[in-house]
């Protein structure tokens, strides 16, 4: 059982390690990574096979499993796929547009932080570009 827990353990941290790059290639094979370690511990989760749960009468020796968590992991198997997609196509539509699958930064992102930064130095230029922008409406669109 802790070969298991450690081989989650370690699907999560490449998983989450992968979801963090820029490219969309990696996020895509830190989503399966990430998506065998969850089913592999909703699988460990549900536990060894036991009696049924509705019915006493079992033959000497034979167990039933707990058929929620393989249901769980089927339900998982079958959203990953449907996300796994999506982000082939939306990486393949990058490509086709930008000759890479990187991701780029938000230049309004970028000015929110900038803007954060200042306002948190105490830059009171900040503070009235920042009301300015409320009595606008806020909507920069």
């Amino acid at each position: 059982m802790t070969l298991v827990a450690a081989i989650v353990a370690v699907l999560y941290g490449v998983g989450v390690f992968l979801l963090l790059q820029r490219t969309l290639t990696r996020i895509i094979i830190g989503l399966a990574f990430l998506s065998h370690g969850a089913n592999l511990m909703l699988l460990v989760a549900g536990g060894r096979a036991g009696l049924p749960p509705l019915s006493d009468v079992m033959d000497e020796g034979s167990q039933v499993a707990d058929p929620v968590p393989q249901a769980l992991a089927l339900t998982a198997i079958v959203i990953t796929f449907g996300i796994t997609v999506f982000l082939l196509a939306l990486a393949y539509r990058s490509y086709q547009l930008t000759g890479d699958d990187e991701v780029e930064d938000d230049l309004e992102d970028r000015r929110i932080v900038e803007l954060f930064g200042r306002h948190e130095a105490g830059d009171p230029a900040s503070s009235a570009a920042a009301s300015s922008d409320d009595a606008a409406g806020g909507d920069r669109r």
